[in-house]
C-alpha cells in the first residue's frame, strides 16, 4: 500500500513541475511579441540591432529634417543630441507631429533607416515620453518645460 501512495505522489508532483513548465514556455512565448524595447538613436548607432527585431526609437525631430514623399511616406531624422537616426514612416502622422519635438516610433531598424509601423507624438507642450527625456538627459540637451 505505502509503495502506491508513494509512486501516486512522485507522479503528481512529476506531473505539476511538467504543466508548471509548460506554462511558463506559453506564456514567454506570448509576451515574447508584445515587448518592445526602447532604444535612443545613440544606442542604435552604437549597437545597430537585427533588421528582424522590433523596437522603439525615440528623440527629438531634426529642424528642416521632415521629407514628405509620394503617396503617404515620411521621412526624416530623429536624433537624441548625439546621433541621429534616418526614420521611414508610411502612414498618417499624428496632427502634433512637428520638427524639434519629441517622438517615440516602433519599427526595425534595415540598412541603416528606421523602418517605423507607428509613430507617437507628445500630446501637449509639457509632455514628452520619459525614455526620450531620459535619453536627451544622458546627451545633455534636455531642457525642462518653459526654460528658454
Amino acid at each position: 500500500m505505502k509503495t502506491l501512495k508513494k509512486r501516486r505522489r512522485v507522479q503528481v508532483i512529476i506531473l505539476a513541475v511538467v504543466a508548471l513548465t509548460l506554462a511558463t514556455v506559453f506564456i514567454g512565448v506570448a509576451l515574447k511579441d508584445g515587448i518592445n524595447f526602447f532604444r535612443s538613436p545613440s544606442q542604435v548607432i552604437a549597437e545597430p540591432p537585427k533588421p528582424t527585431e522590433v523596437f522603439r526609437i525615440g528623440g527629438l525631430v531634426e529642424e528642416g529634417s521632415i521629407i514628405r514623399g509620394q503617396g503617404e511616406t515620411v521621412r526624416f531624422v530623429v536624433t537624441d543630441g548625439g546621433e541621429s537616426v534616418q526614420v521611414a514612416f508610411t502612414g498618417v502622422l499624428p496632427d502634433l507631429f512637428s520638427e524639434n519635438q519629441g517622438m517615440v516610433g516602433t519599427g526595425s531598424y534595415i540598412n541603416g533607416v528606421f523602418e517605423a509601423t507607428e509613430i507617437l507624438a507628445k500630446h501637449d507642450e509639457t509632455y514628452m515620453p520619459k525614455e526620450v527625456v531620459d535619453a536627451l538627459k544622458e546627451q545633455g540637451v534636455y531642457k525642462e518645460p518653459g526654460d528658454s
